[in-house]
């Protein structure tokens, strides 16, 4: 038995159970992220999670909260205080998601510590800000994890640390464009890195930079999918990321949650949602 299909059992296993998913991860992200006809859909959780009341975005409490109802990628952000502190912040600026003001890069990670965190309807907490290390170490063996790098942080103090946790095994860094991916695995060939191919044209840029198929996990938009694209990524072992944050998460939440079902059957291997309860419902093994 693959180590891939060993997962699958040991998850599907959990899921007819009904046993907590919370330690559901007992083999790689090399393995889990690699497409086969037989793998399960996924869903990530895109901030972490942060549009359920009282759980903030990019708050280990909110994907503590999410990892124990069902398997879980967690997408989380990764920005950088002014002494050089990498700590989970989607936005440039504290105001959003914090009590505090002022630009991530210009304020001290003393100053960050003092705050406290507000959910997306502005609610405050009583959860702090995470360091990238707070979540990398809490998340080993419970969850898998895209790392979003703002502009402002180099990807090779993020490499850094994923190899100091031995994160690889768990963890993929997002990229944008073909020069930043194969950045990333020159830096590190052993870590998956989710790459952005909306067509072949996307993909042939990446393979043509030398970054592998057994590498790529393919972000393929935030429209529904096309099924051509994801059958040619499939055949070349490559799953298939669909964005639902947004219009596609809207539309399912106004027409109903079997629009997820419909993703996942036009080629959609994981879907990246602001709704992953909702959607974990919908697309889970019965």
């Amino acid at each position: 038995m693959s180590l891939k299909t060993s997962f699958l059992s040991f998850l599907l296993g959990l899921l007819l159970m009904g046993c907590s998913p919370k330690t559901y991860l007992h083999s790689t992200s090399q393995a889990i992220f690699q497409y086969q006809s037989s793998s399960t859909p996924l869903i990530s959780a895109h901030r972490g999670g942060g549009d359920y009341a009282g759980y903030p975005e990019n708050c280990i409490e909110s994907f503590e909260w999410l990892a124990k109802q069902m398997p879980l990628i967690i997408e989380c952000d990764i920005s950088m205080t002014q002494d050089s502190i990498m700590m989970m912040m989607h936005d440039d600026a504290l105001e959003r998601t914090t009590n505090g003001t002022g630009k991530v890069r210009e304020v001290s990670w003393k100053y960050c510590q003092s705050l406290r965190l507000e959910d997306n309807k502005g609610t405050l907490t009583s959860y702090k800000i995470p360091t990238l290390n707070d979540v990398l170490k809490w998340g080993k063996n419970k969850v898998l994890f895209t790392l979003d790098v703002k502009r402002s942080v180099p990807f090779e103090k993020v490499i850094e640390l994923v190899k100091k946790h031995k994160a690889d095994s768990y963890a993929a860094i997002i990229t944008y464009n073909a020069q930043d991916a194969a950045k990333v695995h020159r830096l590190a060939p052993e870590v998956m890195i989710s790459v952005t191919i909306r067509s072949q044209d996307e993909y042939q840029r990446h393979h043509d930079l030398g970054i592998p198929d057994n590498r790529m996990i393919a972000f393929v938009g935030t429209r529904e999918p096309n099924s051509s694209l994801c059958e040619f990524l499939h055949a070349k072992g490559i799953r298939c990321i669909l964005g639902t944050l947004g219009n596609l998460d809207k539309m399912a939440a106004a027409r109903g949650d079997q629009l997820y079902q419909e993703f996942v059957k036009k080629g959609a291997d994981i879907l990246s949602s602001d709704r992953p309860l909702e959607a974990w419902r919908t697309i889970k093994p019965q």
